[in-house]
């Protein structure tokens, strides 16, 4: 019987019968903190003191989108643990740059498509949403991205207006609209509730449908669709309008019975560019005739200044 019993605990605490807990997949995160390795030329001014060198060389590197570097693929936030990979730099041919190998680990800003962010709203017009993602990085979220079925844009009061330029009292604006007032450019509002886009606060959350970098600069497109991925999403070219079709007996008649009134106005321009020449060409000819009469002038004062001249000295050679 005792053998029995501890047969069956041996097989209650055998590993096969203890259930392991499913590997869930960690969420996208937009910071990430990664290795890299980069090649630095360090000037000779950084001849005694290369580390101080290369760690200003990385700071060039902080708040931009590092596009070289596929171990990095977003904006530098920080970088930190600077090390040479090498014991030497190398100094090629008659150049006095140093050339390093650099490894450090840098703190990256890296959102990617599909992505939930947050935002603070900071401008509202017709056409788009633009938001602040932590304070720094800029999101546009286009017209064709914000269901008009709940949204509509509400503009702003003109300037004169007495019943609507004055803001009500009580009304909280987000601290985001610096310079202008929100109410005054527009704004976003719901169309039951009336109340503004973001909320009180001005907090938006979106999806990333896109990303922009221009000058190293990284900026996002966003989306506040249910299915942001959704062809219907796609801006559509707009429209050609046509013309009603007019009768080509009506178009004779127009031809015979009215005047083209521009008609001729091409020659009396030719005309008038023609005179406008001509006469520039006279006050040219004038000016330069006057230039030449004033040198003259001051040539032949300065002539008679010298013979009076002459003529003193000539009398004081005489009475001496």
């Amino acid at each position: 019987m005792a053998q029995s019993h501890a047969s069956k605990r041996k097989a209650a605490e055998s590993p096969q019968h203890i259930r392991k807990k499913a590997r869930t997949q960690e969420p996208a995160t937009e910071f990430t903190t990664v290795s890299a390795s980069v090649v630095l030329s360090l000037p000779p001014v950084f001849a005694a003191r290369y580390r101080e060198g290369a760690e200003e060389m990385l700071d060039s590197m902080v708040m931009r989108y590092v596009m070289y570097q596929p171990a990095l693929g977003g904006v530098v936030l920080a970088h930190q643990n600077l090390r040479f990979l090498s014991s030497a730099g190398r100094i090629k041919s008659d150049n006095p740059f140093a050339v390093f190998n650099v490894g450090f680990d840098a703190t990256v800003w890296r959102p990617e498509i599909g992505m939930r962010l947050t935002g603070n709203v900071s401008l509202c017009s017709p056409d788009h949403v633009s938001l602040l993602v932590h304070r720094t990085f800029n999101v546009s979220i286009p017209r064709h991205h914000i269901p008009t079925d709940n949204w509509e844009f509400e503009y702003g009061a003109a300037e004169n207006d007495p019943e609507y330029g004055v803001k009500a009292e009580g009304e909280v604006v987000p601290e985001v609209q610096d310079g202008e007032d929100a109410a005054d450019r527009g704004r976003w509002i719901h169309k039951v509730t009336a109340e503004p886009i973001g909320g009180r606060k001005g907090r938006l959350e979106f999806t990333v449908v896109g990303m922009t970098i221009a000058n190293n600069m990284l900026s996002l497109v966003g989306s506040l669709q249910p299915d942001p991925f959704s062809p219907e999403h796609v801006p559509q070219p707009a429209a050609l309008s046509t013309a009603p079709a007019v009768d080509s007996e009506d178009e004779e008649d127009g031809d015979v019975d009215e005047k083209d009134p521009w008609a001729g106005s091409g020659s009396d321009d030719e005309e008038d560019e023609e005179a406008a020449v001509a006469a520039a060409q006279r006050a040219e000819a004038e000016r330069k005739e006057a230039k030449r009469r004033r040198k003259e002038e001051k040539a032949k004062e300065r002539e008679d200044e010298d013979t009076k001249t002459a003529k003193k000295s000539a009398k004081r050679k005489k009475t001496a």
